[in-house]
């Protein structure tokens, strides 16, 4: 969740939902310098959000759906829990 909480990589990550981009269509998109996107797509490909593919000296970027998937059940699950225990409701003392 924490790599997705940077309004940058939620914006690389909505524009690879669409189509693969390399780097050059990254940097046209967002408007960020090829350093700064570098290092974000560095941290988005380490937590597995994004995978790479090389194409000549370019390198292409896609979303790996089934990172988001796997986040969307965890966050789904808790939600679950959180209903189901009355939560709001349920209080330790102190």
């Amino acid at each position: 969740m924490k790599v997705l909480a940077d309004p940058l990589r939620m914006r690389i990550v909505s524009l690879l939902a669409h189509e693969t981009l390399c780097t050059t269509h990254l940097m046209e998109e967002t408007g960020a310098r090829q350093t700064n996107l570098s290092n974000h797509l560095r941290l988005l490909r380490e937590a597995g959000v994004v995978e790479t593919e090389p194409c000549g000296r370019f390198t292409y970027y896609r979303l790996r759906p089934q990172a988001l998937e796997s986040l969307s059940e965890a966050l789904s699950e808790l939600a679950a829990t959180a209903r189901s225990t009355d939560a709001a409701q349920n209080r330790r003392a102190c």
